[in-house]
């Protein structure tokens, strides 16, 4: 795999589980938060031209997701991280986003995993995004 500098960001939805079963929603079919997050996941990445690695899911709603952009910086893409965690929140939901620089691979992973895993910066992405999980969620880390 050829690795190029580039932004990993991986979002989360926080707690999503159990405001899912609170609310009555079936876990396999889009609802407001998860129909709201794919449509932001898929504007930001036909805005930075990233690459999914792994999560989008239009047909049951995407809950988490891995992207991968080349050759731009984390702090570049903040401000729209910052409008999908807003859109995120006035839905009624909480999430966790991370943005690392390092090095991108930009290709789709063959399962979570590899998602998380596949590469050194993809685990340190990872690493923090659950470390911040653990404090609360509900805020952008960008490192």
């Amino acid at each position: 795999m050829s690795l190029t500098e580039g932004t990993i960001v991986v979002m989360d939805l926080d707690e999503f589980e159990e405001m899912t079963q609170l609310m009555g929603w079936d876990r396999y079919k889009p609802n407001i938060v998860t129909g709201t997050l794919t449509q932001l996941v898929e504007w930001f990445v036909s805005k930075w031209g990233a690459v999914v690695v792994f999560g989008l899911d239009p047909v049951r709603g995407t809950e988490e997701v891995v992207l991968e952009i080349p050759g731009v910086e984390p702090e570049e893409v903040r401000g729209d991280l910052e409008y999908i965690k807003r859109r995120i929140n006035e839905v009624g939901a909480r999430i966790t986003i991370v943005a690392v620089k390092g090095y991108v691979g930009l290709k789709p992973a063959n399962n979570r995993r590899d998602a998380y895993y596949g590469t050194p910066s993809r685990a340190f992405a990872h690493k923090l995004l659950v470390k911040a999980k653990r404090k609360g969620g509900n805020r952008i880390i960008i490192a």
